[in-house]
């Protein structure tokens, strides 16, 4: 997703049971609805920017085929323009507009490459950033961090499904290892920068329960917050710092969700649904 917690935006993502879908929602505080839809149908996608200004990057348009394909929004459609150097899924994701963003991690294989947005040129172009110190996928970033501003949170590394602690942030050109998560998880979602983060649902170990743990992020340690209402993975967030956030769809331990929470700092409360129940749509973890 992008955007602020009453101004975002959620595209792509998996539909019950599983297809892909390129539908984008815009959300106004109170209500979604639908507008423009990406290009290509994709899941497992990278997302960052706001409502009016956004990017999309990375995902899977079918099983295994990780695609570095990249799609702008100018506020009403979506227009291709360079691909990322490599194609991948599951990325990390930041950034404030559609002219400047990263993407970092991700698979296949489980990586540390990082890669910096810039759209001086006609269609845009992809660079590379400093690696992350610990390779991942599958892990929480800051939604609205740029390319200097942004914080890598926990995730899954190699070997297969272990799990890491580890939080890194970014300042333009290395990544810098920071106090740890208080949980190990996947899957999660996030809000904010590297100074003022939120990061909140997922799996967690030891059987990879979903959980509504939120800890919130003041640019130097996490400490636990209220849960969300609904516990659920594989759902993006929105919001500028760990005041205020918005998260939506997902996946429980039952069905794909719709519903839609927004965080005011302290708790968290039900807002309107989304019009398309989805999981794995664009955002940052």
């Amino acid at each position: 997703g992008a955007g602020t917690a009453t101004a975002g935006l959620v595209f792509g993502g998996a539909t019950p049971p599983g297809s892909r879908t390129a539908n984008t929602e815009s959300w106004n505080g109170s209500s979604w609805t639908e507008v423009n839809d990406l290009n290509t149908a994709k899941r497992q996608l990278g997302g960052s920017g706001t409502q009016t200004s956004a990017l999309a990057y990375a995902g899977e348009s079918a099983p295994t085929a990780a695609l570095g394909q990249t799609e702008s929004w100018n506020g009403s459609s979506w227009t291709e323009v360079a691909d990322l150097s490599t194609a991948r899924n599951q990325v990390g994701s930041a950034g404030a507009d559609n002219l400047t963003a990263l993407a970092f991690g991700g698979t296949p294989p489980i990586g540390a490459a990082t890669e910096e947005w810039n759209a001086a040129t006609p269609i845009g172009a992809w660079s590379s950033g400093g690696d992350l110190n610990t390779a991942r996928n599958n892990h929480t970033a800051s939604s609205y961090g740029t390319p200097t501003t942004s914080i890598a949170i926990s995730g899954q590394t190699s070997p297969p499904d272990t799990l890491t602690v580890n939080t890194e942030s970014y300042n333009g050109s290395s990544w810098t290892e920071v106090n740890n998560i208080n949980t190990a998880k996947r899957l999660g979602g996030g809000a904010g920068t590297s100074t003022s983060a939120l990061t909140f649902g997922g799996t967690v170990p030891p059987s990879e329960t979903v959980t509504g743990q939120t800890e919130s992020w003041n640019g130097s340690s996490f400490s636990e917050v209220a849960d969300l209402n609904t516990a659920r993975m594989q759902m993006p967030g929105c919001g500028v710092s760990n005041t205020a956030a918005l998260v939506f769809g997902g996946e429980g331990p039952g069905p794909d969700y719709a519903n839609t929470e927004s965080w005011n700092g302290s708790a968290w409360t039900e807002v309107a649904d989304l019009n398309t129940t989805r999981r794995l749509m664009g955002g940052n973890g």
